[in-house]
């Protein structure tokens, strides 16, 4: 390991060891302190708008220079609008239920035992992530409302725009008295951080990766602590037979264009045979009046307009005005297609038909199942979690938005009266 690696590795283990003794004191934090320390956050962002759009600003001039797509740029953007969502996330995060000490269940045993389940934090996260700056301000106002300390990791596109939000984060902790090192953010480009926070069993109890595929593999492979993670967001949209035409027009026309570079964009439209036979090729239409570039299979390649797709663009997230289309004959050959290509995350169908959407439902696993709307709502304030971590989309303790709930485990409290076991 060279000299650089050494003092990435020396700052992530203080880093880790600073978070591991302030998730100790939030773990019993009451509710009003850690309240207030989010109503004083989100007081800190709108008081520091102009300083934060500043930041931003030389952010957008670096993904300039780098070149980034035009939908890579829209996830790095913040304006008055994004920075009221973000003000607006931490006042409705602060005002949700304290998810820390609830009662999960309780009951008593024959031996005279009253044993409960209590939600506890996890600990310490570990949060790595790419351009969004407002995961700097969902991640930690979350792990602060669920109890956990939090390491933030932004991406190196977003650095002076996650800076000045974390400083907003700090000044919401010193003010309710809480910890400062409860949420910390990792104050260098260097990619050896990530490496360093991947290895630092003992210190952080799970890393949360949010961005695209190439960070979520290498989390995965190289993680050696728990990982909460989505590969891709691969969102299907399926046009039923017994779609309604101008539901199927609206939704179709929201799920991919609305904002194409987040993980809830549909990549796939699949349109029944019976679909077109009566209503012809107008959500293929309406995508290309939009702009979108629509590849197509099958016949569908005939129509005016479109690209024709390759077996490589189904199961492809395109995070870009790009969607692929292929018809399907009937609700189970859409559903055999998306256990195929999707990525379980958000899948949604359009139909009129109670038993059809039943099948569909029952018969898919992924974390998000839509019916009749826009897979643009799989969105952790969109769930009324206030803002989410991420979208997990794995079997293992949370799945589907992660909000501060899910970032709570549990532990057993049993009580007696001197009892003992035969």
């Amino acid at each position: 390991m060279d000299g650089a690696s050494e003092n990435t590795e020396t700052l992530i283990r203080q880093m880790g060891e600073a978070a591991r003794a302030a998730a100790a004191e939030l773990a019993f934090a009451n509710a009003e302190r850690k309240h207030a320390a989010l109503i004083a956050a989100a007081d800190a962002v709108r008081e520091g708008e102009a300083a934060i759009l500043e930041a931003n600003a030389r952010d957008l001039d670096y993904a300039a220079e780098k070149g980034l797509s035009d939908a890579m740029v829209d996830r790095l953007r913040l304006d008055p609008d994004r920075l009221r969502g973000i003000i607006d996330s931490l006042r409705a995060i602060a005002e949700q239920p304290d998810p820390v000490g609830r009662v999960l269940a309780e009951w008593d045993r024959p031996t005279g035992l009253h044993i409960q389940q209590v939600a506890t934090p996890l600990g310490v996260l570990g949060v790595i992530y790419e351009s969004r700056p407002n995961v700097t301000a969902d991640a930690g106002a979350l792990a602060l409302k669920s109890g956990n300390a939090v390491i933030l990791r932004g991406g190196s596109d977003s650095i002076h725009s996650s800076a000045a939000l974390h400083g907003c984060m700090v000044e919401g902790l010193r003010a309710a008295r809480l910890p400062e090192a409860a949420i910390q953010i990792v104050p260098t480009r260097d990619r050896d951080a990530v490496a360093a926070m991947l290895r630092a069993q003992g210190l952080i109890d799970v890393i949360i990766p949010r961005g695209g595929k190439g960070l979520v593999g290498l989390v995965q492979r190289e993680a050696r602590v728990p990982v909460f993670a989505h590969l891709e967001g691969i969102c299907h949209v399926y046009a039923d037979a017994e779609a309604d035409l101008e539901k199927a027009r609206r939704v179709v026309l929201n799920a991919k264009t609305r904002r194409t570079g987040v993980c809830g964009s549909a990549e796939c439209l699949l349109i029944d045979r019976g679909f077109r036979d009566r209503h012809g090729d107008v959500l293929i239409r309406d995508l290309l009046d939009a702009g979108v570039e629509v590849r197509a299979a099958g016949e569908l390649a005939a129509i005016k307009g479109t690209i024709p797709a390759t077996a490589e663009d189904f199961g492809r997230e395109f995070l870009d005005s790009i969607i692929a289309v292929r018809l399907v004959d009937g609700v189970d050959e859409a559903i055999g297609h998306i256990r195929q290509h999707g990525s379980g995350h958000t899948e949604s169908i359009l139909t009129e038909n109670d038993a059809t959407a039943r099948r569909f439902f029952d018969r898919l696993d992924s974390a998000i199942l839509m019916r009749n709307a826009s897979t643009q709502f799989a969105d952790g304030g969109e769930f009324g979690m206030g803002a989410e971590i991420g979208i997990a989309t794995g079997k293992m303790h949370a799945r589907g938005p992660v909000g501060a709930e899910q970032l709570t485990s549990f532990k057993y409290l049993v009580t007696g009266d001197g009892t003992t076991r035969d």
